[in-house]
């Protein structure tokens, strides 16, 4: 009988210091994107949208491109598909062929189910989120507890801005956010191993309805499920 690999080993590269969730650099996942809002004394394009962004976006909806790169900027993987987010809380990040994948966030837990494999593990939402990038996507945490956000100016088309993590264990050195008229369009994620992992958002829908049961996630019949969510 062929011996089938740990979903977990095949997640998201954000969740990748979440409990030992995954191994790194293969994917980003983002998740719901909770209100968390930010003051600074200056104001600025970049500061604005993210302060925007996360006071004023309720529900958000998008088509997404994503690519890895190493320390010297040659693809290491690629992926595509479609994300869901609502606030407060709820996320689904369906990934396309080859590696087809749903990464699921129902409030109390999150689903990973790699169809290839055909297996789910299961985890506990706060637990798995921990204080990765994904506090800044899955809304578990205050940003200015978490990050020294930094303004980087207007550069092409986008606002950008820069977020360094406080805590020297998130395993990202820093995460730039780049906004168009105050929507989310890119996000780069820079790693401790020097890998950078680039995400693009199109086809964006903002504060539009979204049914719950998009976050409602029931393993298929017949999958492995392993439940690490009492861990």
């Amino acid at each position: 009988m062929t011996q089938k690999m740990s979903v977990t080993e095949n997640v998201p590269s954000i969740w990748n210091q979440a409990g030992g969730l995954v191994r790194s650099s293969i994917r980003l996942v983002g998740a719901a994107l909770l209100s968390c809002i930010v003051t600074y004394a200056q104001a600025s394009p970049g500061i604005d949208s993210l302060n925007y962004f996360f006071k004023e976006i309720r529900s958000f909806e998008a088509a997404f491109g994503q690519e890895v790169l190493d320390e010297t900027m040659d693809s290491l993987d690629h992926g595509k598909g479609k994300v869901w987010i609502k606030r407060p809380g709820l996320f689904r990040w369906d990934y396309e062929p080859p590696e087809a994948q749903e990464i699921v966030g129902d409030g109390d837990r999150v689903w990973i189910y790699d169809i290839e494999l055909e297996q789910v593990t299961v985890r506990n939402q706060q637990q798995a989120l921990g204080r990765t990038p994904a506090i800044l996507l899955a809304g578990s945490g205050d940003l200015e507890q978490n990050y020294k956000v930094i303004d980087i100016g207007t550069q092409g088309r986008f606002d950008w801005v820069n977020l360094i993590p406080l805590d020297e264990e998130s395993g990202f050195t820093e995460i730039r956010i780049g906004f168009e008229d105050n929507r989310l369009r890119l996000m780069e994620l820079l790693d401790n191993l020097g890998q950078r992992t680039r995400m693009s958002f199109v086809d964006l829908k903002e504060n539009q309805p979204i049914s719950d049961s998009i976050f409602n996630f029931v393993p298929p019949a017949g999958v492995d499920v392993i439940d690490e969510s009492d861990l």
